[in-house]
This record gives structure tokens, sequence and C-alpha cells, in this order.
């Protein structure tokens, strides 16, 4: 799990959306909902839980375009 992945969650948000994007890891997780952009914090254990699946990884993006070193 990286800042920047999105997610999708079982239950939705009010708004309508089940995605959310990942901005900030620590013992609680920051989410930011991709349909109204409100942001929560969820304690790690009720992310984990809360996650049905990962949409897409941060990760990818930057390993598939070159470096310039």
């Amino acid at each position: 799990m990286q800042v920047g992945d999105v997610v999708q969650t079982r239950k939705g948000h009010p708004c309508g959306s089940d995605r959310w994007q990942v901005y900030r890891i620590g013992a609680d997780i920051g989410l930011r909902c991709l349909g109204c952009e409100r942001r929560v914090m969820l304690p790690r254990r009720q992310f984990e839980k809360a996650v049905k699946k990962w949409v897409s990884h941060s990760g990818e993006e930057s390993a598939a375009t070159p470096s310039h070193e």
C-alpha cells in the first residue's frame, strides 16, 4: 500500500461513490472519496476490513515511466 493507491470499499459512501484514494499511511489510514472529495481517517484494522479490492496502485504508473538519471 502506498499513498496514491485507489481502493474500492465494501460499503458505499453516502455520496454514492465506493472508490477512495489513500492520502496518508500510518497507524491510521487517510482516505479521500473520489466522488465528493471528503477526507476520512480509519484505524488500520478497520481499513483492512473495509477494502473490497485494490483498483490501482500508484507504484505501477511510476514503474511504467522511464527514469532519467
